[in-house]
């Protein structure tokens, strides 16, 4: 009686064969980990710099021309948060529910007088201003000359006709808690990059 053995046709696959198969895999692995470790890498870094723009350098779009010519429409800025504020910096304050741009022109304390003709005179020395646009009484309705309140200060645009400041009551001077920061460095547009001086 015949027996007949049915060939497998099933080969071992070779040693090297399975070397390579097994470097292929451990090098998919090992890709899929970078690239998660990646992925998790960006969005940290991504959450922590929300974090810093939002609590200590916020960054603001500037609209309209109330400081030109130091700012214009369409500036991008950077800002820091400070609690101390020497006249000539330029602050980014919380008013109507609208972030505003302003400069610093005196502190608690100070006397300010403007006289007819849009000249600032603070503690009984004439502001030398090389920055605002021109002089102008503006929309001037506080009583003059004007002490600065406890924790406050005021602050005018450099372009004076046109600006809403704390010459006017609507306004007035600003208080700690409106203010965002003060501003340092713009970054846009390119051919203005840099830091900005008071």
């Amino acid at each position: 009686m015949k027996i007949n053995k049915k060939k497998n046709n099933y080969e071992r696959p070779s040693i090297p064969l399975l070397e390579a198969e097994l470097k292929r895999e451990r090098h998919r692995n090992q890709y899929f980990k970078v690239l998660r470790s990646t992925i998790y890498t960006l969005i940290t870094v991504a959450a922590v710099a929300i974090l810093v723009a939002t609590l200590w350098l916020p960054v603001l779009q500037i609209y309209g021309s109330s400081m030109t010519p130091t700012l214009h429409d369409g500036d991008i800025v950077v800002s820091l948060k400070s609690s101390d504020f020497k006249p000539g910096e330029i602050v980014a304050f919380y008013y109507n529910n609208k972030v505003l741009i302003k400069r610093v022109i005196a502190r608690a304390g100070d006397w300010v007088d403007i006289k007819k003709d849009g000249t600032v005179i603070v503690n009984g020395e004439t502001l030398d201003e090389p920055y605002i646009e021109g002089k102008d009484f503006g929309d001037t309705d506080i009583e003059l000359p004007y002490q600065v309140p406890e924790a406050r200060i005021f602050v005018l645009g450099d372009h004076r006709n046109v600006s809403v400041d704390s010459r006017n009551t609507m306004m007035g001077s600003i208080a700690q808690e409106q203010i965002v920061g003060k501003l340092i460095f713009r970054f846009w547009p390119l051919n203005v990059f840099g830091s900005l001086k008071s």
